[in-house]
């Protein structure tokens, strides 16, 4: 997207207030997240910046601006004007600049195939099997992110999307005209195959949209209805369709900033991350039961998917697989199916690490000792 003169002065203006409040003494990353305050990002984004601190003596601090310094819509370009040093960007918002990244991000339907197990921990695993493809796996990623001026550090994800609706919308008959905030292309085309209408709109945009009744349902995780404050808008939740999760790009750096950083102050960021990651997906994972037992008891009905939808769907994810490499390759992606096959031995073994996992802390050390630390951070973004 394109700034406006004024706009990219004011913002500019806010991040130098914030880095020169502490250049007498450490340096401090100012932190982007266009979630708003308490949601399970910004958490995440705290846990970030505790553990950079922790990890340097206080030699390099974060600070974590929720919904203020840039929207979700405006992270990435911000981050490559500088205006943030680090921010969280949805890649899926921007389809051109990233389509390797987002062909992975758009396969998330694949968790589906993978039975209960995968159900489980759908976050938990993706999010670390996302993460490692991109940095270890994939080129072409990170010279997408390069192309933005940024360094891709770290993945969150959610628990599978849901139907977050006004009215019940269960049956095949339900989504019939329908029309669905989508937040990716995979949930476009589930929409389009089940016959409702996708809506593309941002993340910050869903509230207002859903209560003046321009939209029937969100598709989105069930703990996000309340970390955007929807539950008085939202009144079903119907589980088990179109399933899928989002994995947010969670701690990505503007490349002069990483590129200013020593190599210890580039393992604490990679520490850093992990925490994040872990905090952030323990926490959409966790949460989505205590949600939903929170908004049944205000009176929202939760609904499982009729079995015509979860036939319709299973049916949809069989033929996508095949479809992506097509669509992709059309994009720009040559090696997609090979992509593809490289990322679902990932998943399939970050499914298989991820199980039994008790809690977040249990959690950020397995994505610590399994991913992050064995980054090479001399080499990592150049």
């Amino acid at each position: 997207m394109t700034f406006n003169t004024n706009a990219k002065a004011a913002l500019g203006g806010i991040a130098l207030a914030a880095f020169g409040a502490t250049a007498a003494g450490a340096d401090e990353l100012t932190f982007a997240i266009g979630h708003p305050p308490g949601s399970y990002l910004i958490t995440g984004g705290e846990a970030f910046a505790e553990t950079v601190a922790a990890e340097t003596g206080g030699s390099l601090t974060a600070k974590v601006f929720p919904m203020s310094l840039l929207s979700m819509a405006e992270t990435s370009a911000g981050l490559r004007e500088g205006m943030a040093d680090m921010g969280t960007v949805m890649s899926t918002y921007f389809t051109a600049e990233f389509p390797h990244t987002n062909m992975i991000l758009d396969s998330s339907m694949m968790l589906g195939d993978m039975g209960p197990e995968a159900a489980a921990v759908a976050g938990l695993a993706y999010a670390p099997a996302m993460a490692e493809f991109i940095m270890t796996k994939c080129p072409e990623c990170s010279a997408e992110f390069a192309a933005e001026n940024q360094v891709y550090t770290g993945a969150a994800g959610t628990p599978g999307y849901a139907l977050n609706c006004t009215k019940p919308v269960v049956t095949l008959e339900d989504l019939s005209g329908a029309r669905l905030r989508i937040g990716g292309a995979n949930w476009a085309r589930w929409s389009e195959a089940v016959g409702a209408t996708p809506v593309t709109m941002s993340g910050n945009e869903m509230l207002e949209a859903l209560a003046q009744g321009v939209l029937d349902c969100i598709i989105l995780s069930v703990p996000d209805v309340q970390n955007f404050g929807m539950g008085e808008s939202v009144k079903h939740i119907t589980m088990g369709a179109p399933g899928g999760v989002y994995v947010a790009s969670l701690t990505n750096m503007n490349l002069d900033t990483w590129n200013g950083l020593s190599e210890e102050e580039r393992r604490a960021v990679m520490k850093g991350a992990a925490e994040a990651s872990a905090i952030s997906t323990w926490a959409y994972q966790a949460g989505e039961e205590s949600v939903l037992s929170k908004v049944a008891a205000e009176g929202v009905t939760v609904h499982q998917a009729d079995p015509a939808v979860l036939a319709k769907t299973a049916e949809f994810a069989a033929a996508d697989r095949e479809a992506l490499v097509a669509l992709y390759a059309e994009k720009g992606v040559s090696r997609a199916e090979e992509m593809l096959a490289d990322f679902e031995q990932l998943l399939e073994k970050w499914v298989g690490l991820t199980q039994g996992v008790a809690d977040a802390e249990e959690l950020a050390d397995l994505y610590w000792t399994e991913l992050y630390s064995k980054i090479d951070v001399a080499a990592h973004g150049s």
